[in-house]
C-alpha cells in the first residue's frame, strides 16, 4: 500500500513539474514573439525615418530585410507601400508599381486599397502610360465601393490627359469638379493657344509659306513663298520656251525641294510652338500650382 502511495506522490510531483515546464516554455515562447515583434517594429520605424529623411534606397534595403524575416506578414502592407514610394522618388517607376501592387494586395481596408491604386495611377501618369492610367481610373469608377470618390477619379483623369498633351479633354474633366476650376481654365487656355499642325500643313499645300506665317514665323514663311514663286515661274517659263530639260531640272531639284521644305517647316514650327506652350504650362503646374500633382 505504501508503495502505491509513493508512486502516486511521485506521479503528482512529475505532473506538477511538467506543468511548470509547459508554463515556462509558453512564457519563453511568448517573450520571444514579443521581442521579435518589438524588433520588427523598431526596424520598421528606422526604415520609415530613413524614408522621411529622403534616404530612399537605404530605406528600401531595411524594408526588404524586414519583409524577409517577418514570417507573420504583419508589415506586408506598410513595408511594400514605403518601398514602392521610395522607388517612385528614385524614378524607378516599374519597381514602384510592382511593390505598390503588392501593398494593394495586402490592403486591410477599402481606403488603403483605393489610395494604393491611386498611387499606381499617378506613377502611370508620370511615365506617360496614359492608356493604363485611364483603364485603372475606369475600374475605380465602375467599383461601387468608390462611388463617392468621383471627384478624385476625375481629377487624376484630368492629369492623365495633361501628360498626354490632350488639354481640351483635361479641361473637360477638371470642369466636373467645383474646387479645381483654375485647372480647367488653364487647360482650356493652353488648348486655345495650341497651333493646329493639320491646318498648318493644309494651307501650306495651297499657299507655300502660309503655314509658317500661321505659326508666327513670318520671315521664314515669306522666304518660302518667294522661293516657291521664283522657281515655279522659272519652271513654267522653261516649258513655255520649250526648254524641257531645264524645266524638269528646275522643277525637281529646286521648286519641289522648296515646296516639300515648306510643308516640313510648317509641321515642325507648329509642333515646336505647341511643345513650348505645353512645357510652359507644365512648368507652371510644377512650381506654382499648390494642389496635388502626380
Amino acid at each position: 500500500m505504501c508503495f502505491f502511495k509513493a508512486k502516486i506522490t511521485i506521479l503528482r510531483r512529475m505532473t506538477f513539474v511538467n506543468k511548470i515546464e509547459v508554463i515556462a516554455i509558453a512564457f519563453l515562447f511568448s517573450s520571444v514573439i514579443t521581442n521579435a515583434q518589438s524588433a520588427f517594429q523598431n526596424q520598421f520605424d528606422f526604415a520609415k525615418q530613413l524614408y522621411n529623411n529622403e534616404n530612399y534606397f537605404e530605406a528600401i534595403t531595411e524594408l526588404k530585410r524586414l519583409l524577409f524575416f517577418d514570417e507573420t506578414e504583419e508589415y506586408n502592407y506598410e513595408a511594400n507601400k514605403l518601398i514602392g514610394l521610395s522607388y517612385k522618388q528614385g524614378a524607378k517607376f516599374s519597381d514602384a508599381i510592382r511593390y505598390l501592387t503588392l501593398a494593394e494586395i495586402n490592403a486591410k481596408t477599402t481606403e488603403e486599397l483605393f489610395q494604393r491604386r491611386i498611387e499606381i495611377i499617378r506613377i502611370n501618369i508620370l511615365r506617360r502610360t496614359t492608356g493604363r492610367a485611364l483603364k485603372l481610373l475606369d475600374s475605380l469608377e465602375a467599383d461601387n465601393r468608390f462611388k463617392d470618390r468621383t471627384d478624385e477619379i476625375n481629377y487624376w483623369r484630368g492629369w492623365s490627359y495633361i501628360f498626354a498633351d490632350e488639354w481640351e479633354k483635361a479641361s473637360f474633366e477638371f470642369a466636373k469638379i467645383d474646387t479645381v476650376q483654375t485647372l480647367s481654365k488653364l487647360a482650356k487656355q493652353v488648348d486655345d493657344d495650341m497651333y493646329s499642325v493639320t491646318f498648318a500643313k493644309t494651307i501650306s499645300y495651297i499657299i507655300p509659306g502660309a503655314g509658317q506665317i500661321y505659326t508666327g514665323e513670318y520671315i521664314s514663311g515669306l522666304l518660302s513663298l518667294g522661293w516657291n514663286v521664283l522657281f515655279g515661274y522659272l519652271t513654267v517659263k522653261s516649258f513655255i520656251d520649250e526648254r524641257i530639260f531645264d524645266a524638269i531640272v528646275i522643277a525637281n531639284f529646286l521648286w519641289l525641294r522648296f515646296y516639300r521644305g515648306n510643308l516640313q517647316n510648317a509641321e515642325n514650327f507648329a509642333g515646336k510652338k505647341n511643345l513650348n506652350i505645353s512645357n510652359k504650362a507644365l512648368n507652371y503646374l510644377q512650381y506654382e500650382y499648390d494642389g496635388l500633382k502626380p
